[in-house]
């Protein structure tokens, strides 16, 4: 069965859509912190530590653009290479599902046994996606 390679690119626009949520969430969280101390707050980062809700949503922000980089790139790589098949958009979707979770338990509950399971998981699926290209790409030498 042929795979559409295009389809690739449907996990990596919802994880950057996920991306641009969690950066509207760490607006809002941030927003009433601007509000009651003032610009100056954030331009000198004088005074008080940020309240725990905001610093939750920034530190979000923040993974979201570190370790989704990897699956990126291996997003493209495989679209890049012709090997996006079967597999590939599995590990794909599984990615975007764990990370998903994860926002879901970083943004409401925030248990780090749950979180980090959610992590591992989506950390699970890009190994196996990285995995998945390379021996696509060995298997036609």
């Amino acid at each position: 069965m042929s795979v559409n390679p295009t389809l690739i690119f449907l996990p990596l626009l919802a994880t950057v859509a996920l991306t641009f949520i969690a950066f509207v969430r760490m607006i809002m969280a941030r927003a009433p912190v601007m509000k009651a101390k003032g610009l100056d707050y954030y331009r000198a980062q004088i005074g008080d530590p940020e309240p725990e809700s905001a610093r939750a949503a920034v530190r979000h922000w923040d993974n979201l653009l570190q370790f989704p980089t990897l699956f990126y790139v291996a997003c493209i790589s495989a679209f890049v290479l012709a090997v996006v098949g079967k597999w590939t958009l599995i590990f794909a979707w599984g990615f975007v599902a764990a990370r998903v979770v994860q926002s879901l338990i970083h943004m409401t509950y925030n248990n780090p046994l749950h979180r980090g399971s959610a992590f591992m998981l989506s950390v699970a699926f890009t190994l196996a996606l990285w995995v998945n290209i390379a021996v696509s790409i060995f298997a036609r030498v």
